[in-house]
């Protein structure tokens, strides 16, 4: 017998304070409000259900959001309650993306703790799914093939007349990262933050 969707549920501001231990991050993205306007964001502390932004424009209480967050990527919610430069808003999901947006969260603290290095000295890897978008400076969207990843770049093949030059800023699923060499059908990104290892290829080849 099937069982019933789990429909995903907003908490309130003060039970999900109580509920989730919030963590200080640093991470940017962008926003879309109901009007479907966007803009860029940074967030400054997060829990599995809810986030402080740093926004240009606030929106309203109550209001509904969808965000777009490096590491993290797609949430969507409510404005809980608007500040000086920004707002707070609750996350709407399952209990299965609560768990992951958890797991994702010890990852980023614990690397902030530790101090990790964010740099190439990690194990590449073919997804199993090749096929991805790429956004190139100009908003071009294109498919392209990854080659491989890891956490901290990719090696992407394009037509030779969509290869980016070296030094500007792409966007590879949800990851946005620079491009630091071309190769022999396409070129070597590197992403602008680390990734975590469980979610890089959903975040790369997953949209």
């Amino acid at each position: 017998m099937a069982m019933p969707l789990t429909k995903p549920v907003i908490l309130p501001l003060a039970e999900e304070r109580r509920r989730h231990q919030r963590v200080k991050v640093n991470l940017l993205g962008r926003y879309m409000l109901a009007d479907r306007r966007e803009y860029p964001c940074q967030v400054t502390d997060m829990s599995p259900g809810g986030l402080a932004v740093i926004a240009p424009v606030a929106g309203q209480p109550g209001e509904r959001v969808i965000a777009y967050i490096d590491h993290i990527g797609r949430l969507e919610g409510k404005i809980a309650r608007t500040f000086e430069n920004g707002f707070a808003m609750t996350v709407s999901a399952t209990l299965r993306k609560r768990d992951k947006l958890a797991a994702q969260l010890t990852w980023l603290a614990n690397r902030q703790i530790l101090n990790l290095p964010e740099d190439r000295r990690h194990g590449r890897f073919a997804p199993r799914n090749p096929m991805a978008r790429l956004v190139l400076p100009n908003g071009t969207n294109v498919a392209c093939r990854v080659i491989d990843l890891s956490q901290s770049g990719a090696a992407i093949s394009v037509s030779p007349e969509l290869r980016p030059p070296t030094g500007v800023v792409v966007t590879i699923g949800k990851i946005q990262g620079r491009v630091v060499r071309h190769i022999e059908d396409g070129f070597a990104v590197e992403f602008m933050r680390l990734q975590h290892p469980d979610f890089v290829e959903e975040n790369v080849t997953g949209v």
